[in-house]
């Protein structure tokens, strides 16, 4: 298969989605430019009526948006940045994921908010936050977020053709990563997690760049004798965890790695469901490894010390095992 980087897999994505359905449409701060390359020749195709740049109003963008997928067409919106969602949280959280349910189921809303998500490039706290968890408590959104170019790639098709809004959120650190990428098309169902790595220890629930992270983790234990099972959610609202139970199930133990903060985030999430549904197969207390409450630092010093890092996950991990030795 060949190998393909993040960014060229959402290129991928997009382009095929926009010629296989001609209501698909993408709007965005500069998508003709493509500044983060994913937008990046689409318009040479596909010309200004499919590829549009706006003004810089996130909250009219999205607004927008909500009206064209009422009146059949499925918009793709590039929002750069997640932080800029807290503009547009209005028109998402108030209006596209609300409008079927109150107008009984009268029309559909086939939207694609992306954003580039969490820390990692020193670009300071208005463009580094982590912005998943605040979705995840929208009702009748989906929010999803992948960790390589083969999950982003099924992924984004899927989201395209799914009939309610979807965020889709991308690592500012992933960007640049390589991985196989079929031929021939493919699709990854929303809502259907990952097993990244085998293991019989301990499972580790991570998503976006923490997936990584806690491959890396495993790697280091598995020296020591610690086999870690890293599972990938993929989406985070709806989230796989009947997987996750059942690697519980299996392991006996918890760590959740989430870069957002511990309070009301995903690692809690995953973390409470656990204790309330497989609390008899636990050895051991979930432990959960979060970002650090405090606005993400410009300084690569501090900014490496508020998100979570391999060593930090591995030591979770063998507190895990040891308590229940």
């Amino acid at each position: 298969m060949p190998r393909r980087t993040y960014i060229e897999a959402i290129r991928e994505a997009l382009a095929e989605e926009l010629r296989r359905d001609e209501k698909v449409y993408l709007m965005g701060e500069d998508v003709r430019i493509g500044v983060f390359a994913g937008t990046r020749g689409l318009y040479a195709e596909f010309g200004e009526k499919r590829v549009v740049d706006t003004p810089i109003s996130e909250l009219a963008i999205s607004g927008t948006a909500v009206g064209a997928a009422a009146t059949g067409l499925r918009p793709i919106v590039d929002l750069m940045f997640g932080t800029f969602l807290y503009l547009a949280f209005d028109q998402i959280a108030n209006q596209a994921s609300a409008f079927r349910y109150m107008f009984g189921g009268q029309a559909k809303l086939p939207i694609v908010y992306m954003a580039q998500n969490g820390a990692g490039i020193s670009v300071g706290h208005h463009h580094s936050q982590c912005m998943h968890q605040y979705f995840m408590n929208v009702p009748a959104v989906k929010v999803v977020m992948p960790s390589t170019p083969y999950d982003v790639k099924g992924l984004l098709k899927s989201a395209i053709r799914d009939d309610n809004p979807v965020i889709f959120f991308n690592h500012l650190s992933l960007g640049g990563m390589r991985g196989e990428i079929p031929e021939d098309e493919y699709l990854i169902p929303l809502g259907q997690g990952d097993v990244k790595r085998r293991g019989t220890d301990v499972t580790v629930c991570a998503a976006g760049l923490m997936v990584h992270h806690a491959l890396k983790a495993a790697q280091t234990l598995a020296t020591e004798g610690i086999e870690a099972e890293i599972i990938d959610p993929r989406t985070l609202s709806p989230w796989d965890e009947a997987l996750v139970l059942e690697s519980v199930a299996k392991t006996g133990r918890l760590v959740a790695v989430d870069e957002g903060h511990l309070t009301c985030g995903a690692a809690s999430e995953w973390a409470a469901t656990v204790a309330e549904k497989a609390f008899s197969n636990l050895k051991a207390p979930v432990r959960r490894v979060t970002g650090a409450a405090v606005p993400i630092p410009f300084s690569p010093v501090l900014e490496k010390a508020a998100i979570p890092s391999p060593e930090e996950i591995a030591s979770a991990i063998r507190k895990v095992v040891r308590a229940s030795a």
